[in-house]
């Protein structure tokens, strides 16, 4: 998204900055305004090789049942179409945003030509959107209507569904950061009513012999959890942003690392119900993937479009719901050790420990064209503080490789404790 001052009256993420004009005459849109630039579909082929570990898992080293990957071709094709009508639509959409005001200015450009320039805001709308589409019509090719499945599925869109109507309000109605924090808990009610599956968890082994049990039921306390984590993944999406890149990046990367997962996870189990459960997620996170991928192609730097709260709320709880009933939280929170790190970093600001600003943005300085942290507790100003002074382009680049190394942490993890620990 990056960081942008908007003349609209909608509320960016935390990250970000804004210009309130509620008591300023309207201001009547250009219609001279150029087109936004065209995507760059050189980083959509070097980012296409982020799947080439999955494709190999899929065709070559798993025997993977040929009905299940029929299905999940299918669901890949209609992502990728999903890909090309999601960048096909970006450009009609942001037109249509920016002629009711919703457009911004890059505060990381302030002082530059580009820092003049009207970026049309809340894009992620599009990406919501052609996933939900791509998502229902799946069905007629994956289920029958008896299917055990098929009410969780739907459940899940009905969150993913509810969650991007209240992240567009969001970005529309300047909602409060504090009112941000029971959206994502309305929006998972449609999957805490439907979930019918366990609400067990697994004793670490280390603890069997001290705890006697192996297997521990925490029903209501279960849900609860669920609805905490759709609370973290949605929030920790919206605060870990300001620069150009970041928020659709680092759902690239994590979506990427949740694929491989399942497929491994298909491939290394026997259990019917356990393959049928990852499949489930392969179906939300092909899509996830492919749209966003559309979205980046616009949205890295120099970004042409804002994502707005809209796409941060619509990835968080997609992933979520993807980990909920994937049933894979904890190794979902392992993937997001970055977005874990910046909300411990954020604590002391958010709970009013610490002042906090309303914009928590690194200084950027156009004489040379780079970003200087502050003492703002953000990942990215944590990142320049110690790394030194970096530009927008490369800062994103450092920020989603770790991203990228926190997911191989998690498969390193997972693979020493593998037998060990559960």
């Amino acid at each position: 998204m990056g960081a942008r001052k908007r003349l609209s009256s909608s509320e960016p993420s935390s990250a970000v900055a804004k210009e309130n004009t509620q008591n300023k005459p309207e201001e009547k849109p250009d219609l001279a305004d150029p087109p936004i630039a065209p995507p760059k579909w050189g980083l959509l082929l070097k980012l296409s090789l982020l799947v080439l570990p999955y494709l190999y898992l899929l065709f070559y080293y798993y025997p993977i049942e040929p009905e299940l990957r029929r299905s999940i071709l299918i669901n890949a094709g209609m992502s990728l179409a999903g890909l090309f009508v999601t960048i096909k639509m970006i450009p009609v959409a942001s037109r249509y945003v920016q002629k009711r005001n919703l457009f911004g200015y890059d505060i990381n450009k302030k002082g530059t030509p580009q820092g003049n320039v009207k970026v049309p805001e809340s894009l992620g709308i599009v990406v919501g959107i052609v996933f939900l589409v791509v998502a229902i019509l799946f069905q007629y090719f994956n289920f029958t209507a008896d299917s055990n499945w098929l009410v969780e599925y739907n459940a899940a869109l009905a969150c993913i569904c509810f969650m991007t109507l209240l992240g567009f309000v969001d970005d529309v109605l300047d909602v409060p950061w504090r009112v941000k924090l029971v959206l994502p808990s309305i929006a998972a009610l449609p999957l805490l009513m439907a979930y019918a599956g366990h609400t067990t968890i697994v004793i670490p082994k280390p603890l069997v012999p001290h705890i006697g049990i192996e297997i521990l039921d925490l029903g209501w306390i279960y849900k609860l959890y669920m609805g905490l984590l759709a609370v973290f993944c949605t929030n920790s999406i919206n605060i870990h942003a300001g620069i150009n890149g970041l928020e659709v990046g680092q759902t690239v990367v994590i979506s990427s690392a949740i694929l491989i997962h399942n497929i491994m996870q298909i491939g290394a189990s026997t259990d019917h119900e356990y393959k049928q459960a990852h499949a489930f997620s392969i179906y939300l996170v092909q899509p996830l993937l492919a749209t966003s991928l559309a979205l980046l192609s616009y949205n890295w730097y120099p970004s042409s479009v804002f994502v707005g709260d809209t796409y941060t709320y619509f990835a968080g709880m997609t992933m979520a719901v993807i980990g909920i009933l994937g049933h894979f939280s904890e190794t979902l929170l392992i993937f997001f050790l970055p977005q874990v790190l910046n909300f411990l970093l954020s604590l002391p600001q958010l709970s009013g420990y610490i002042p906090c600003p309303r914009h928590r943005l690194p200084r950027f300085d156009p004489q040379t064209g780079l970003l200087t942290g502050t003492n703002d507790g953000t990942l990215v100003n944590f990142f320049l503080r110690n790394l030194g002074r970096k530009s927008e382009k490369a800062l994103c680049i450092y920020l989603l490789a770790f991203q990228a190394i926190a997911c191989c942490f998690c498969f390193l993890l997972r693979y020493f404790l593998a037998g060990w620990y559960k």
